[in-house]
């Protein structure tokens, strides 16, 4: 790590977990970045210096902007932070939006700034919105108009946030008038950090992942130049959130590494995502398993010809889907593993090299292997733990979970796979707590925190469940209160509660009533056989 840097609010670096607990960074060498950049310069002003400030570089349902225009856009939001609200380099601003123009313009206007973007997911309600507050410290918050309530709610319970300007008609807008075009990027270090990506744990505490300058442009020179291979000519479009860092990459950062565009589109379900894909024509998509399922239903009488890349990442991709869609369409679905921790895909594979069912193969620049309990390696056949490392990895913001996710320089996912003779790696199980349904990741505990909130619930285990459309669902199994109440009228009582009180799609989908959890002897539930109980239900 570099001893300068731009930042005059030290609070990220000085959260950063201890050196010695940092994984092994290799091939940054090969990568070329010096010790000073600023990773929106790289991707928005060096396009408009080298001559592409005229091409189109995001579209909406309502706007088109060139290259020239994001950049004036970003640029005034820069002069907004520093002159008006008095952002400090180093500072924390949250973003809240849907993905649209002008989400990408304040996140390019954060970085320029020199402060560190702290993007939240549009379904989060305020008790999770105030946990990222709290841990991040953030004092300035940008939002969407629409999305103004939840945070504003939020903003009553901590009042660390003191300023929050709405934008999309509103506010931001107004203040941008003031300025004119044109910002002088700070001239940040590589290893400033220039986000901080919020994913849950097991727990249910937020964890926030600190990635630098460089690594913002090492998953465009890895993954994205090497397994996807774009060109200028390309339209990007999907549903991931731009708050989640598969959907930044895929939908803002890939696109604008290889100068070509990005459709953005507010509505996701399958319906409006294959219209839009009618209406604007894109040659790539990204979005999860689930939604390629659910697509296959209602391909007719939809015009998807435009298409020459799908990728998937979020969960396993089955083979079954993966088949079905190359049947449907002719194009073999691009599968990925990534983890906000190392901020997008480290293994996967495109075209001829794809093998449905397989993961894939680690993307160049990472290396991958199998461990043990030991972290010895395993051979080739064996499941065990993944354990990953290249040039980006985790850091954790000031949190102890460092310890468990980096192991001997490896970062060590999560997730149980094997890898076979070729190198191809095979998806086996989540090796945690966490459920991953429909590509959103969901903390069982954070489920069950809620659901113990209602005076129904004396007790409640929150698991996984198989199911052939999500991958996974929510699924709860409860003791409730008084045995009589226990039905589908209190069932949909408490998944009505669960949608109040945390982000909806986090409500159990499947409810089940009990006497007793299964405990050990110390009166740990044992969530493993409520989870055995369903893999045995779902194999008939």
């Amino acid at each position: 790590m570099n001893d300068y840097t731009a930042h005059v609010d030290t609070f990220a670096r000085d959260n950063l977990p201890p050196r010695a607990a940092w994984p092994d960074f290799i091939n940054l060498d090969q990568l070329g970045y010096g010790p000073r950049l600023n990773c929106a310069v790289e991707l928005l002003d060096r396009a408009v210096e080298e001559g592409d400030g005229d091409r189109v570089v995001l579209r909406s349902p309502e706007l088109t902007w060139s290259y020239r225009e994001l950049q004036a856009h970003a640029d005034r939001i820069a002069r907004v932070l520093v002159q008006d609200l008095g952002l400090v380099p180093g500072e924390r601003v949250l973003l809240r939006a849907p993905n649209n123009p002008w989400m990408v313009a304040c996140w390019f206007g954060v970085v320029k700034a020199g402060g560190i973007v702290v993007a939240t997911m549009p379904l989060l309600r305020a008790p999770e919105l105030e946990k990222i507050i709290a841990k991040a410290r953030t004092r300035l918050a940008l939002c969407d108009t629409r999305l103004l309530d939840e945070l504003a709610s939020a903003q009553h319970s901590q009042p660390l946030l003191e300023r929050v300007v709405d934008f999309n008609g509103g506010e931001l807008e107004r203040l941008m008038e003031r300025h004119p075009a044109g910002f002088d990027a700070l001239y940040t270090a590589a290893d400033d950090v220039c986000m901080i990506a919020f994913t849950s744990g097991t727990t249910g505490q937020p964890k926030g992942t600190m990635h630098f300058h460089r690594d913002v442009l090492a998953v465009c020179d890895t993954f994205s130049r090497e397994v996807l291979r774009p060109s200028r000519d390309d339209l990007f479009m999907g549903s991931p959130p731009l708050a989640f860092t598969f959907g930044l990459g895929g939908l803002t950062l890939f696109p604008m590494r290889a100068r070509a565009a990005t459709a953005l589109v507010e509505q996701v379900a399958p319906p409006d995502l294959l219209a839009a894909v009618t209406r604007f024509r894109p040659t790539v998509l990204f979005t999860s398993p689930t939604a390629y399922r659910a697509l296959l239903d209602t391909l007719d009488p939809a015009d998807i010809t435009s298409l020459r890349l799908c990728v998937s990442a979020g969960e396993t991709l089955p083979k079954p889907t993966s088949d079905a869609w190359f049947d449907r369409t002719g194009l073999r679905i691009i599968d990925g593993i990534g983890s906000t921790e190392l901020l997008h895909i480290f293994i996967s594979a495109a075209g001829d090299a794809v093998r449905p069912g397989a993961t894939g193969v680690a993307v160049p620049g990472y290396e991958a292997r199998v461990i043990d309990e030991n972290g010895a390696p395993l051979p080739p056949g064996a499941p065990g733990r993944l354990a990953v490392r290249g040039p980006t990895g985790c850091r954790y913001l000031d949190d102890p979970r460092q310890a468990d996710y980096v192991v001997d320089g490896w970062n060590v996912t999560g997730d149980t796979y094997l890898q076979d003779e070729d190198g191809y790696f095979w998806f086996q199980a989540r090796s945690d707590d966490m459920i991953i349904s429909a590509g959103y990741n969901i903390a069982g505990p954070e489920v069950e925190a809620a659901l113990l909130g209602h005076e129904a619930v004396a007790e409640c285990a929150v698991v996984g469940s198989p199911d052939d459309r999500r991958g996974e669902i929510v699924k709860a199994f409860i003791v409730p209160r008084e045995p009589a109440a226990a039905g589908d009228a209190l069932a949909a009582e408490l998944q009505a509660y669960v949608k109040q009180a945390i982000a909806p799609y986090k409500y159990p989908r499947a409810v089940e009533f009990i006497d007793t959890l299964p405990r050990t002897e110390t009166g740990k539930v044992q969530r493993f056989k409520l989870r055995q109980l369903e893999l045995e239900r779902a194999r008939g």
